[in-house]
């Protein structure tokens, strides 16, 4: 499993060193600017898609995407 911490700047160094003390965590290591970028756009899609199968927004199709270009 993944698992997502956010941890503060001034905290990043003390909570590196805490999660790679842990016998059982396999692998800890601070996301890049682009990972965090990726991440948020990502979460943001897939929040509009729930919204959309809710009802409450409606996405552009296919097609309306390629006539804005």
């Amino acid at each position: 499993m993944k698992i997502i911490i956010e941890i503060p700047d001034n905290e990043a160094t003390f909570g590196m060193k805490v999660l790679k003390s842990l016998s059982f965590i396999k692998n800890a290591k601070p996301m890049s600017i682009a990972g965090i970028e990726l991440w948020n756009e990502l979460k943001e899609a897939t929040e509009q898609v729930r919204q959309h199968k809710q009802g409450k927004v409606k996405l552009k199709s296919a097609q309306e995407l390629l006539d804005e270009l």
